[in-house]
């Protein structure tokens, strides 16, 4: 992903010295796993452990440099460990095959990163839940179609979106266990030169479980199923931050991004305040679910393995958790820094003369006997009069000679209760946050 769209706190994890410190994690684990089961002497684990080192940009660069000519990046990296370490290095890769060490690497990278990504969503959520709380009672207009429905509060908004986010929560931990999977089973995963043991001992030096069963790699099932989680918390993300679009559009005017000193909204005309920061998410949106998608291309490969998937997972592993990164770390900034406006919400609410109070009084006609598709028919001749020839709609139902043998003035006047549907509130956030 480009530096515009990336936190140092993820990129870290994808550079090429990050990626071949865990190259060497895994055939250390290996050798010592093959000390443990009597297969490799011990002199060579403690030397290889000893000489191993880290790597900076002049190693990154000679291995590079060696690739060059073996076309084959894990050659190219044992060539160099051979270079660095000596003749004990000949026991490093003993029996394995280049993904057990690719795919056992990715597995590690990718728990690494959904660490970072947790951390992102516990920020996001802390931000949700304090608005909520904090608009808890804030009343606004709740809208289906985009038209006017009944009343509802800010704060239920918001914990809509906390309820999705811990949902989301569950799925990135899954995913987090689901992909800490690694192999050392061979050409096909036959474990024909090392036995399953080793693979065992590899995999708990390096915290991870042993795949099952594999083929010369790990089943990309779970890799895609990772990257659709991915893709799912960033849909949401997005279902958000298009509804702060709208609600930040001139005619409704709630809500609106935070916009600094010195921002410009636009090059020509220079009263705009646009919600950029909400457009960017929708836009990289669009991006995480191409990378599931791509991660569902992968699955199916020839035979026990060919290199199809390999391309694709060195462009949507590092982009794919950048970019979600980096979307969780703006939207919980965009969340926190969102300007509210109480007023205008309350004008919004008398846009339509009452008439968001119509299911009250059908209800209260059917409580008093009536038919309900009669009295759904006499609310409805009185709502569009405010549509037709604009008369108020309490006006209109207190004119009404139908509905006033069936109604005193004070039970209309009382069906306009202002607190009547948000009045449970905090049985809501009690079910959501565990307190109202």
């Amino acid at each position: 992903m480009i530096p515009r769209y990336s936190r140092a706190e993820m990129v870290v994890l994808w550079t090429e010295e990050a990626k071949f410190g865990r190259w060497r994690d895994i055939e250390l684990a290996a050798l010592a796993a093959m000390v443990e089961e009597g297969l490799a002497p011990r002199v060579a684990s403690d030397t290889c452990i000893e000489k191993a080192g880290t790597f900076g940009a002049e190693d990154v660069a000679a291995i590079e440099e060696i690739e060059k000519t073996t076309r084959h990046d894990v050659i190219a990296f044992l060539t160099f460990m051979e270079r660095r370490i000596g003749i004990q290095a000949r026991w490093l890769h003993f029996g394995m095959t280049s993904s057990d060490v690719l795919d056992t690497a990715l597995a590690l990278v990718l728990r690494e990163a959904a660490d970072v990504l947790l951390v992102g969503l516990e920020r996001v959520m802390e931000k949700v839940k304090a608005r909520a709380f904090e608009l808890k009672g804030v009343r606004m207009m709740g809208r289906s179609h985009g038209i006017h429905a009944e009343p509802t509060t800010m704060g239920h908004k918001l914990a809509l979106w906390y309820d999705e986010l811990t949902r989301h929560r569950e799925r990135l931990l899954h995913a987090r266990k689901a992909i800490a999977v690694g192999m050392c089973s061979g050409a096909v995963g036959t474990f024909a030169h090392l036995p399953p043991a080793v693979e065992e001992g590899m995999c708990r030096r390096l915290g991870l479980v042993p795949a099952n069963v594999s083929s010369q790699i790990i089943q990309r099932d779970i890799h895609a199923e990772y990257f659709l989680v991915l893709a799912q918390l960033a849909t949401s993300i997005e279902k958000f931050a298009i509804e702060i679009r709208h609600l930040q559009r001139t005619e409704v005017g709630e809500v609106e991004e935070p916009f600094a000193k010195g921002q410009k909204g636009s090059s020509a005309m220079p009263h705009k305040r646009n919600p950029v920061l909400s457009e960017n998410l929708t836009g990289l949106a669009r991006l995480m679910r191409s990378y599931a998608w791509a991660a569902l291309e992968n699955v199916v490969l020839w035979h026990e393995r060919d290199i199809s998937h390999s391309s694709v997972e060195r462009v949507i592993g590092p982009d794919a958790t950048v970019t979600l990164d980096f979307m969780l770390y703006r939207f919980a900034g965009l969340v926190g820094e969102m300007r509210v406006y109480p007023e205008v919400m309350e004008r919004n609410l008398n846009h339509l003369g009452g008439l968001v109070y119509s299911q009250r009084l059908l209800l209260a006609l059917a409580e008093k006997g009536m038919e309900r598709q009669a009295a759904y028919a006499m609310i409805q001749r009185n709502a569009m009069r405010f549509f037709e020839e604009g008369v108020v709609f309490r006006v209109s139902l207190l004119e009404d000679e139908e509905l006033r043998m069936l109604m005193k003035p004070e039970e209309v006047e009382a069906c306009f209760e202002e607190g009547y549907h948000t009045r449970h509130m905090d049985e809501i956030f009690a079910r959501v946050f565990g307190e109202g």
